[in-house]
């Protein structure tokens, strides 16, 4: 006896497997959607770990007047690194004064807010172009304009990621330079008298920051392959494969 035929209820699980929510999640496994997966996550984690940095530096300042007895100062600083609008207090060793509010030097929030800015709108464009490339992927190659609009995109991303990056590394390389405690002790001018003994005190941790500036480059390197799929459902890279069959076809009929 044959074997009943699979009903149409049989069939529905698979089907559903390769489309749910009216997404067809099959074509992550295709190098243009799993790229822009990874798109998606490294943004997140790129204005993430940037916009979340805070760190903390400090020095201790001990008067040589044997009344007073040593101060130590803590300084918190962070996102958006605008270092000079950060206060922190100075220890006065002579006269009736007891303390003098100083500030930070320099001001870095234009290279970090651009990398944020430009992490959340890499996200959002990202996850935006995924969905359309799982739902409506029949549009890339019905309507020639939008993988032509995908590409130039992909270009403006990949230059401003590179920019990004770079700019961010050297302003953080600039925010390391103006938190270090040796930074803070040559901002106080009693630690430049005989009048007080200053030491170090913490040291900012920044392992995040580095690993942001990390993200952005990866981002780039995300992106600079983006464009190579995407360039590859244009009509341009379509016009380049014809005519290189054609003249394969033209060789061999030669022949």
């Amino acid at each position: 006896m044959s074997e009943p035929t699979a009903s149409a209820g049989d069939k529905e699980p698979g089907q559903q497997g390769r489309r749910l929510f009216g997404l067809r999640w099959g074509r992550l496994e295709e190098p243009l959607g799993f790229i822009k997966v990874l798109q998606w996550l490294f943004a997140i984690f790129a204005f993430g770990s940037c916009g979340s940095f805070s760190g903390e530096t400090g020095a201790t300042v001990k008067c040589n007047d044997d009344l007073k007895e040593m101060t130590a100062i803590s300084v918190q600083f962070g996102y958006p690194f605008r270092l000079s609008r950060i206060p922190f207090e100075m220890p006065v060793c002579e006269g009736n004064a007891t303390k003098r509010t100083l500030h930070l030097m320099g001001d870095f929030s234009a290279p970090s807010e651009f990398f944020v800015t430009l992490g959340v709108f890499s996200f959002l464009y990202s996850m935006a172009a995924l969905v359309i490339y799982l739902r409506f992927h029949s549009l890339y190659t019905e309507n020639k304009r939008l993988p032509f609009a995908d590409f130039c995109v992909s270009v403006s991303f990949t230059f401003f990621w590179l920019v990004a990056a770079a700019a961010w590394g050297k302003g953080l390389s600039d925010v390391k330079g103006a938190t270090r405690p040796s930074s803070l002790i040559a901002a106080m001018s009693v630690c430049h008298l005989k009048q007080a003994v200053c030491n170090a005190g913490a040291t900012p941790a920044m392992g995040l920051a580095n690993i942001s500036v990390l993200f952005g480059f990866i981002n780039f390197i995300l992106w600079a392959g983006n464009c190579w799929f995407v360039f590859k459902e244009t009509s341009w890279h379509a016009q380049a494969t014809n005519k290189e069959n054609s003249a394969e076809q033209g060789a061999i009929d030669k022949q």
